[in-house]
């Protein structure tokens, strides 16, 4: 998946424009109300998203691998979860289905999940290479839902 774990980025951003253009897709007839929801989760993915870009600051990186010299950020959003960003676009992608919604957005939205997942799990196999504190604030803090996972 390339050296800094470019393949992992492309993919993602591929899911990210599949997910963007189910909208257009087989649209059910939804209640008002879940169509607010859809929002109300869209709006909060993307906080987390937000803070989690904002909070790493120099250390950001389209890529898995960590930047190098970077710093290990455990505080603020990342004293929540471990990827907010992750946990912001697979927020953002569900309410932007259940919103818009479509089956194929929220199915595909599932698929970002566990590729996320995976792809979380070969950046902190780097992480913990680099930074030694990063097993004990493994076992703090949840991966990538708050107190859950």
């Amino acid at each position: 998946m390339g050296k800094r774990g470019e393949g992992w980025f492309l993919i993602q951003l591929v899911l990210f424009a599949l997910i963007v253009m189910a909208a257009r897709l087989g649209r059910w007839p939804a209640p008002p109300w879940l169509q607010a929801v859809g929002a109300i989760i869209l709006v909060v993915g993307g906080i987390f998203g937000t803070l989690g870009l904002w909070q790493l600051g120099r250390n950001l990186s389209p890529f898995p691998m960590p930047v190098e010299g970077g710093q290990l950020v455990t505080t603020g959003i990342y004293g929540l979860v471990r990827h907010p960003i992750y946990t912001g676009l697979i927020l953002g992608t569900l309410g932007w289905s259940l919103l818009m919604r479509t089956w194929i957005g929220i199915g595909l939205a599932v698929v970002l999940f566990v590729f996320l997942d995976l792809k979380s799990r070969r950046e902190e196999t780097w992480l913990m290479e680099k930074h030694e504190g990063y097993p004990a604030y493994r076992r703090r803090v949840k991966k990538l839902i708050p107190w859950i996972y």
